[in-house]
């Protein structure tokens, strides 16, 4: 649930190196209709970049001050490769789907040898041509991500691999199976089990050590943790993982948002989650008009991902911005939520999910809501066992509670990273949930971080990203002026928390 602006500057043809066709990584070579489960489609696969540390380094230095200030000087060079490779659909069907793999280059001692791999999930994107492997694009919303990901890790010797998933970029999907854990856990293994093969046939050929990390942000946070419980359940080692900013517990988000507690981005997230759902178990409606209103129903399973961003598919008029559900209450026991208040700071951001023009049609809400009474989430609206419901009846609350990531106890090392003012996944429902719910642990064994924190003393290893944090939002506050509050609301999750937790996450891995 992210869209990474062009917060870093633009590389420009400095970067490109070595180039193979355009955005989809050039010509595939012969490819099987139906590859298997981390079959790679292309071998050697195709280099797209290639940079010296000197280059990176240099580049960074003048356009993206900031993020070299935050990953560090580049100590590898990075090669950029684009994979495909086979998975699975939401209903387990084969598909293909493609992503990137970064190496360390160069003779620095952390840039040979075998390299400890880290395994990405990015966050929400709603254009189907995303690419993390394209670092030509800069009006692609990849751009900044990628470059991200090749200085936070590849230019500091780890192997990067992230899948662009399936029903992006070039594949055959057509549709996203967007937080489905099953699918989108396999698609990780899938994505890893193809760069494996790829790393001896590369130009400039890397061998892997036994250490593997995985990692993701917002959407990317909850295939972290996914993919984690499925390496561990089906007995592939994993050295840690650092989930950020994840809507882990996603019944019980889902619940809240049907509650009035509706998120920033609720018109987005809301119809990608329930398209996934319905194609993977063809039963949350008849028709889309079941659950959208008509303004908007033609055409929504087909929308996101799509050709639009995040900006056009609102000026288009294909969804509004911000009204999720009418401000005419379902029926009049549920007024004191239509929208809720007293909440606090965020009666304003609640607020703004309802209005006329709305998405989502008052008799879908009323009846979600009439079974999240019935049938109550173990956390909302109050908090009894913490666990998702086990006899909800709706079938978008049952849908829910079958990819909610609560009930599992990881083995290896898990640092939970987030921000407490997350307007988008909210932070209490999710991070500060699991954290509760993992209390009990062994000690070590789960860390969580909250960036939008104090620094507790000279000894917080993590120290450096609540402050580097902070100092952030307060020059970003002073130059918004009076529009301070609007700004960083606006910020927060897709630009402000990010970095940060990347950084923390790297911090994380280098005593593994």
């Amino acid at each position: 649930m992210i869209n990474f602006k062009a917060s870093w500057a633009t590389l420009g043809a400095a970067l490109l190196v070595a180039a193979c066709g355009g955005g989809d990584g050039g010509p595939l070579g012969t490819q099987n209709a139906t590859p298997a489960r981390g079959a790679l489609m292309q071998s050697p696969p195709p280099r797209i970049t290639s940079m010296t540390a000197a280059d990176f380094t240099a580049i960074l230095t003048a356009k993206s001050a900031s993020l070299l200030q935050l990953a560090g000087a580049p100590v590898c060079g990075v090669d950029v490769q684009y994979i495909k490779y086979g998975t699975v659909g939401g209903a387990g069907e084969a598909t293909d789907a493609s992503g990137v793999l970064m190496v360390p280059t160069g003779s620095n001692a952390k840039c040979t040898g075998a390299r400890p791999i880290v395994v990405y999930a990015h966050g929400t994107n709603i254009t189907k041509s995303y690419n993390l492997a394209n670092f030509t694009d800069d009006t692609n919303a990849a751009f900044s991500e990628a470059v991200l990901l090749a200085a936070m890790y590849a230019a500091q010797g780890y192997i990067l691999v992230a899948p662009n998933y399936a029903g992006y970029d070039s594949s055959s999907l057509s549709y996203h199976p967007y937080l489905n854990a099953d699918q989108q856990s396999k698609e990780m293994i899938d994505v890893l089990a193809a760069a494996k093969k790829a790393l001896p046939t590369l130009i400039s050929p890397t061998t892997a050590s036994a250490k593997l990390f995985i990692t993701g942000y917002s959407q990317g946070g909850f295939v972290a943790m996914a993919a984690h419980r499925a390496m561990q359940a089906a007995g592939i080692p994993v050295t840690a993982s650092a989930p950020m900013s994840g809507p882990y517990a996603l019944a019980a988000q889902s619940d809240a948002t049907f509650y009035g507690n509706v998120n920033a981005g609720g018109t987005i997230f809301s119809p990608m989650i329930f398209t996934s759902f319905q194609k993977a178990y063809g039963n949350l409606y008849t028709s889309p008009s079941d659950i959208y209103e008509a303004a908007y129903a033609t055409g929504i399973e087909t929308l996101l991902p799509g050709i639009y961003d995040f900006t056009t598919v609102v000026t288009s008029g294909k969804l509004p911005q911000l009204a999720l559900f009418s401000n005419t209450p379902p029926a009049p026991a549920f007024a004191a939520i239509t929208p809720p208040t007293g909440t606090g700071a965020t009666d304003a951001l609640f607020a703004m999910g309802f209005g006329p023009n709305n998405l989502i049609k008052n008799s879908a809400r009323l009846a979600y809501l009439a079974d999240a009474m019935a049938n109550p989430d173990g956390v909302v609206p109050a908090f009894t066992n913490g666990a998702p419901s086990a006899t909800a009846k709706n079938p978008i609350r049952i849908a829910g509670a079958r990819n909610d990531l609560r009930g599992w106890t990881p083995a290896a090392p898990v640092l939970l990273c987030a921000g407490n003012g997350d307007p988008t996944v909210f932070y209490s429902l999710n991070t500060g949930l699991m954290k509760a719910l993992w209390g009990a642990l062994p000690a070590g064994l789960v860390t969580v971080l909250d960036v939008d924190s104090a620094v507790t003393g000279p000894s917080d290893p993590f120290a450096a990203a609540k402050m580097g944090f902070a100092q952030t939002k307060q020059s970003m506050a002073v130059a918004a002026g009076a529009n301070a509050a609007a700004t960083i609301t606006a910020a927060y999750h897709g630009t402000l928390v990010p970095p940060f937790c990347n950084a923390a996450a790297r911090g994380f891995f280098s005593q593994f």
